[in-house]
């Protein structure tokens, strides 16, 4: 009788919103024309880059081109000059790997443990200890130019990818330090205590709890850590020589290039190889970037 009473009242539950309401028309109005401010360069820069010389001087940057060429893409990649080299931006992605990888690792390496410890384990002077990381992550980086570049002269290391390898694990470590000891913070506190009752020590917690349930976050600060070194240029312009200068200093020196004639399909072509790393690092791990970002900045 009672399924027959609410049968005949109709549904229930909240009703239906449209999907054409006046609120959503605004809401994904604002969020095409905000796509649309930051996808129009990209496009002109691709439809550029696969544009020839003589397309380019007819003035319509926003035409497709009528003849695709990966030239200019070849040339950026291993013929464009920078002073006396002319081999393009290929010496600069091998010298911005080799600078990257171990920057990366030596940073989230460290500031993992430094967040396990102060999100775990309360030692004495844990307090200062973070209020000085926290401090370090606000410096402006121009104020520590010259300290850094008399520290290195005096290890032998100034002017090598292992000093500025050193420099960016250095200013990569504060802020690092505060989201993995903000992720660590929301992970269940019974699972550390549960294993600190069956006798598990420092590591073995780290190792065999911890890090298997951190991936979201390790996620967060491998993106975070592989878009700042790749695309510095100020540590990169100072702190190394010019042949072992990164792809972002290579890059610039090919744009601002007063020889011959300005090629805007090669510039074009130079800046979308530079920022494909991260682009292509930023699509595969999207997903769990936001979940780490989430988890990491709720808590502090």
């Amino acid at each position: 009788m009672d399924a027959v009473s609410a049968h005949l009242d109709g549904p229930q539950g909240p009703k239906p919103r449209k999907r054409f309401s006046r609120n959503n028309i605004i809401i994904y109005g604002i969020l095409g024309m905000v796509a649309l401010y930051y996808l129009l360069p990209l496009y002109v820069m691709v439809v550029t880059s696969l544009k020839g010389m003589p397309e380019i001087r007819m003035g319509n940057i926003f035409a497709p081109p009528v003849e695709i060429t990966f030239e200019p893409w070849v040339k950026a990649w291993s013929e464009a000059c920078t002073g006396l080299n002319c081999d393009g931006l290929s010496r600069g992605f091998w010298n911005s790997v080799q600078i990257t990888i171990p920057s990366v690792i030596v940073s989230i390496a460290i500031a993992s443990v430094n967040g396990y410890a102060l999100a775990n384990w309360r030692f004495k002077g844990a307090d200062v200890f973070f209020a000085i990381l926290i401090f370090g992550a606000f410096i402006p980086y121009q104020v520590m130019l010259y300290p850094l570049v008399i520290m290195l002269r005096e290890l032998g290391l100034y002017g090598s990818l292992w000093g500025l390898v050193i420099v960016h694990s250095i200013f990569g470590m504060p802020i690092l330090t505060l989201l993995f000891r903000n992720y660590f913070t929301s992970l269940p506190e019974e699972l550390f205590k549960a294993a600190r009752v069956d006798g598990a020590g420092f590591w073995q917690i780290y190792f065999q709890i911890m890090l298997p349930m951190s991936l979201p976050i390790f996620v967060v600060a491998m993106i975070l850590q592989v878009t700042g070194i790749w695309n510095d240029f100020l540590f990169g312009v100072i702190y190394t020589k010019p042949d072992l200068y990164p792809m972002t200093v290579q890059l610039n020196n090919i744009v601002n290039s007063v020889q011959g004639v300005k090629e805007y399909n090669v510039n074009m072509a130079a800046t979308l190889l530079t920022g494909l790393v991260p682009l292509v690092i930023y699509f595969v791990s999207g997903k769990l970037f936001v979940r780490g970002i989430a988890a990491g900045a709720v808590k502090g």
